[in-house]
Order: structure tokens, then C-alpha cells, then sequence
């Protein structure tokens, strides 16, 4: 099955929940912005789906790091950020890098990152029967 980025999103608001964002975010998650702290399990779920290379950058606010930021590049070069769309006015994404995806990743929420992607392979599975 091959899917655009855009298709895909549309599988991710649908599995986006309380249940897979950060752990410490999980009481503060709400539905009016539910990439919100999602980035890194959806940029390997991304991976696991289109392939490419994770990028890795700060958010900062008024010049401090508050936070990290995850997305991804495609084989062909197109950025790929689904979770772009998360962030409030005064916060700024800034010195994206790639970063080399572990072979135990994630070590961190794995099972947000497992819940997602059983969501996500679900759906695509569920859409490509139809």
C-alpha cells in the first residue's frame, strides 16, 4: 500500500489519545491540539511506515530549551513533520539535525510508541481492505 504523508496524518488524529503522548503529559492532553507531545512516537511510527531518517531538534522559548522536537525526511528529501502543528505562538523548533534511530528503539514510552503503532497499522490494514 503506498500512502502520502497527508493520508497518513488522517490514521494518527484518529489514534492520537492520552494514552500515547508523553507520559507526563497524558492529564494535560486534549483533543483541540492532539499531535501535542506526540513527536516521538509518531516520527518512528512515521519511519516504520515511509521509511527516511529521524530529525531531531530544541524548542525553545524566548531563547531557553524547553523541549525536544522529532520528524521525519523521506528517501526522496520531503520533510515529513505531522506533529509540526503542535507548537504555541511563542515557541520556536531549532537546530534540526538526523539522528540515527537505535536498533532497540524506542527506550523511552515504548509502550505509547507501541500502542501507536498497533493503532496505526490497524487502520492502513483496515483502509487497504476496502
Amino acid at each position: 500500500m503506498t500512502i502520502s504523508a497527508d493520508e497518513l496524518r488522517q490514521h494518527f488524529l484518529a489514534a492520537w489519545g492520552p494514552d500515547t503522548c508523553y507520559p507526563d503529559s497524558s492529564e494535560t492532553w486534549s483533543p483541540d491540539n492532539p499531535s501535542r507531545d506526540q513527536c516521538g512516537m509518531t516520527a518512528l511510527v512515521v519511519q516504520d511506515v515511509l521509511g527516511g531518517e529521524l530529525i531531531l531538534a530544541e524548542v525553545h522559548v524566548d531563547g531557553v530549551q524547553i523541549g525536544h522536537h522529532y520528524w521525519n525526511r523521506l528517501a526522496d528529501g520531503t520533510e515529513v513533520d505531522l506533529t509540526g502543528d503542535q507548537f504555541l505562538p511563542e515557541e520556536s523548533v531549532v537546530n534540526g539535525k538526523i539522528v540515527v534511530r537505535p536498533p532497540d528503539a524506542p527506550r523511552r514510552h515504548r509502550e505509547q510508541y507501541e500502542l501507536l503503532r498497533e493503532r496505526i497499522f490497524r487502520s492502513l490494514e483496515a483502509a487497504s481492505a476496502v
